[in-house]
């Protein structure tokens, strides 16, 4: 297990209990009595850890390397997944995986990030940044599920769209824009869920729909604390400083209106247990998808409008004098 900074006090546990498990005479009573006062001690810990964490703290549970990312997300919550390759204008992307699934008894189309875990995975996977041909695929898929009547659920997590000179000349944020248009008016339930971090243009690109989820501890922004901090005081070491007035973390999007729901994790961030974080997205999906899919094509549309036509909107309130 890997622990961040501000867990220090759970390490120190976890090497005494590892420390007592280890030793030769772990069945005496005095040894598992201690082990029973450790458990009790971290739990403690733990509830106290993350019942105050800064925003900062919560983004770095965004990142966490053991966190489940998208293929996880798919391994516990689908089934019969067979993914589909290429844009059929220039080449398979592997940092956004798509294809067809099945969400219980219902078939669908799946659209997710996948960021990589090895360092072999990672660099197969882009980091988790799509390129331009990435986004076309989506877009090809999404008009394959709209032809064939399938709800389109996306997985978002990536620190931004691939930001290569090759991806810039093959129209990067020309397919970005596409896919924004084409998902605002796709004939078919979207829903889209925000598992870990969702930045940029990267995010946007399969970020728009019915319905917008988030990972309890996940982000969504329109740049990195990292990249803030180096616009507003010229260095990135302010990072934490920026992500705690930039107001990107679930909490405050669902206060700004932003988002539909948050997913609560396992205490201690969805690392902790993938089964039990997968079990609370896939409620979720079905509870909405079971509202979106009651809905007849024009009330969908006319709802879906309305939602993106409220983002970012705001009161301005007059100065008391």
């Amino acid at each position: 297990m890997q622990f961040l900074d501000f867990e220090k006090p759970l390490e120190d546990i976890a090497l005494k209990m590892a420390s007592i498990t280890q030793s030769e005479d772990i069945a005496a009573p005095e040894k598992t009595q201690q082990l029973s006062d450790l458990e009790q001690k971290q739990q403690k810990i733990k509830e106290k850890i993350y019942k105050n964490l800064s925003d900062w703290q919560k983004i770095q549970l965004a990142r966490h390397p053991n966190r489940p990312y998208s293929l996880d997300y798919i391994d516990h919550i689908f089934t019969d997944f067979v993914p589909l390759h290429g844009d059929r204008l220039y080449a398979d992307d592997t940092a956004l995986i798509g294809g067809m699934a099945k969400l219980g008894q219902r078939s669908v189309m799946l659209l997710v990030q996948q960021k990589g875990r090895s360092t072999k995975e990672k660099i197969h996977h882009q980091f988790g940044m799509p390129h331009p041909e990435g986004y076309r695929k989506a877009l090809r898929l999404m008009r394959l599920a709209e032809r064939f009547s399938l709800p389109v659920i996306t997985f978002i997590d990536t620190p931004g769209a691939y930001p290569g000179i090759g991806a810039e000349a093959r129209g990067q944020s020309e397919a970005i824009a596409q896919n924004l248009l084409t998902m605002s008016t796709l004939e078919v339930p979207i829903i889209c869920t925000i598992i870990g971090e969702g930045c940029s243009g990267g995010a946007l690109g399969i970020g728009v729909g019915d319905r917008l989820l988030m990972m309890q501890y996940s982000y969504f922004a329109t740049i990195s604390p990292e990249g803030c901090a180096s616009i507003l005081w010229k260095r990135a070491d302010k990072a934490e400083d920026a992500a705690n007035i930039m107001g990107i973390t679930s909490d405050k999007l669902s206060q700004y209106g932003l988002i539909d729901e948050i997913i609560q994790e396992p205490l201690g961030g969805a690392h902790q247990d993938h089964a039990k974080a997968s079990a609370g997205l896939k409620a979720a999906l079905n509870q909405h998808l079971d509202t979106l899919l009651a809905l007849d094509t024009p009330s969908l549309l006319a709802k879906r409008d309305e939602k993106i036509r409220q983002l970012g909107s705001f009161d301005e309130k007059k100065p008391q004098s």
